[in-house]
C-alpha cells in the first residue's frame, strides 16, 4: 500500500453481543444436563421426558436431540455431568489435602443426599426395567465409584497397602449411600450428624 493512503477500518463485528457458536452449543448441552437431572430428581424417570427436559432449558426439542439423540443418551450424560461437578467441588473443598477426617467423612456423606443421588436412584430403577438403559448406567457407575473411592483415599490420607484398609474406606462410602437413601423420605439431618461424627472416629481409629 502506497505511503500516506488511508488503511482501511478494520470490519466490525457484525454481532458483537452474541457469544461464538461453539460456546453458545456448550452452553445449551450444559443447561440440558442440569435440567434433565432436576427433572429427573423432581418427576423421576416416567416424568423426565426428553420434551420436559427440552422445555425446563428453554431450548426446543430439535436442539435437545442435536445433542443427545435418545433419551438415555440424555440423562446417563446428565447424571455423569453432575457427577463430575461433584467430584470436582469435593476436591475443591480441600485443595492442600484434608488432616480433619470428620470433615472428610462429612463432606462425603453430602455426596449421596443432594439432587444428584436422588436423581441417579430414579435412574438406577428405570435401568433395571429397560436392558439397554441398564448396560450403559451400570458403567457408569461403575466409573464413578471408581473415582470417588479413589477421591475418599486420597483425602482420608489411606494406605490401601494395609490390610483392610481398602474395605474400610468402601464401606464408609456403602454407609453414606445408605444416609442418603434414609433422607429421600425424610429429614435425617440429626441423626446424619450422630452417625458422621461416630465413622469419622472410627475411621481415625482404623485408618491411624
Amino acid at each position: 500500500m502506497p505511503h500516506g493512503d488511508p488503511k482501511p477500518d478494520p470490519k466490525p463485528d457484525p454481532k458483537p453481543d452474541r457469544s461464538p457458536k461453539q460456546d453458545r452449543s456448550r452452553a445449551t448441552r450444559q443447561r440440558l444436563l442440569e435440567a434433565a437431572v432436576a427433572c429427573l430428581a423432581e418427576h423421576g424417570w416416567a416424568g423426565s421426558t426428553v420434551a420436559v427436559v427440552a422445555e425446563r432449558a428453554g431450548v426446543s426439542r430439535g436442539a435437545a436431540q442435536h445433542h443427545f439423540p435418545t433419551r438415555e443418551d440424555l440423562f446417563t450424560a446428565a447424571v455423569e455431568y453432575v457427577a463430575e461437578q461433584r467430584s470436582t467441588a469435593l476436591r475443591e473443598l480441600f485443595p492442600d489435602g484434608a488432616a480433619d477426617r470428620h470433615a472428610v467423612v462429612s463432606a462425603l456423606v453430602d455426596l449421596y443426599t443432594g439432587p444428584l443421588f436422588r436423581a441417579a436412584l430414579h435412574l438406577w430403577v428405570a435401568a433395571s426395567d429397560e436392558e439397554q438403559l441398564r448396560s450403559r448406567v451400570t458403567e457408569l457407575e461403575a466409573r464413578v465409584g471408581r473415582e470417588t473411592h479413589r477421591i475418599a483415599v486420597e483425602l482420608l490420607g489411606a494406605d490401601e497397602r494395609r490390610p483392610g484398609v481398602r474395605e474400610t474406606v468402601q464401606g464408609l462410602l456403602d454407609m453414606a449411600r445408605g444416609l442418603g437413601l434414609a433422607n429421600l423420605l425424610t429429614d435425617d439431618t440429626a441423626r446424619r450428624e450422630r452417625v458422621v461424627a461416630q465413622w469419622a472416629v472410627l475411621m481415625e481409629e482404623s485408618l491411624g
